[in-house]
C-alpha cells in the first residue's frame, strides 16, 4: 500500500503523510511540556526536527509505519502528528501527540478514531498497542472511549531520561 499519498478525512480533520513541509511547526510544537509523557526528547535544533521527518518517510516507503500530521479541515492549521507503528504485524502500536492550543477540543480522540478505522478496514491485526503514561489521564480517555483494555504495565525510561509509568491498552479490532 503506498502510505506517502494517503489522507483521512474526519468531520473537522485532515491526516496526510508526515512531510519536511511541517518542519517549522513540529519543531516549535514539539516542546518539552508535550512531550512529558511520550518516549521522544524535544528536538534541539531544526536538524533534529528533519531527521525525525525523513525517518518516518523512509519507514512509509518501506511499509512498517504510517506517520501523519493532523490538521484542521478548514483552515489547515497544523495540530500535531499521529500514527501506526509496526503496521504488517498483528499488533500494530498507534500514538499521537497534539500542540498545547489543541488540547481539549477532542482532536486526538478523533485522530485515533479515524486512524483505527482506516486500520480496520485496511490492515490485517488482532489488536492496536496503545501505550500511555499511567498519569496521562486525557490520552488514557482515548483508549477507553474505543473499548481499551489495560494489558500491561511496565517502567520505560524516555529519551529525555525520564521513567514512564506506561499502561498498555489494547484496543480490538
Amino acid at each position: 500500500m503506498e502510505y506517502l499519498h494517503l489522507e483521512i478525512l474526519t468531520d473537522r480533520l485532515l491526516l496526510k503523510p508526515i512531510s519536511l513541509q511541517y518542519k517549522e511547526e513540529i519543531f516549535q510544537e514539539f516542546t518539552v511540556e508535550i512531550t512529558t509523557y511520550l518516549y521522544a526528547a524535544p528536538p534541539k535544533e531544526l536538524g533534529d526536527t528533519e531527521f525525525f521527518i525523513n525517518q518516518s518517510l523512509l519507514e512509509m516507503q518501506r511499509g512498517e509505519s504510517l506517520i501523519v500530521v493532523i490538521l484542521k479541515k478548514d483552515s489547515q492549521e497544523f495540530l500535531g502528528c499521529s500514527g501506526i507503528h509496526k503496521i504488517n504485524s498483528k499488533y500494530p502500536q498507534t500514538g499521537i501527540w497534539l500542540k498545547k492550543s489543541a488540547f481539549g477540543q477532542g482532536y486526538a480522540t478523533e485522530t485515533i478514531q479515524s486512524l483505527k478505522a482506516w486500520a480496520d478496514t485496511h490492515l490485517d491485526y488482532e489488536y492496536l498497542r496503545y501505550p500511555v503514561d499511567r498519569e496521562n489521564a486525557p490520552s488514557r480517555r482515548i483508549a477507553e472511549k474505543l473499548g481499551g483494555q489495560i494489558f500491561s504495565k511496565y517502567k520505560h525510561t524516555n529519551l529525555s531520561g525520564k521513567v514512564l509509568n506506561v499502561v498498555e491498552y489494547r484496543i480490538r479490532k
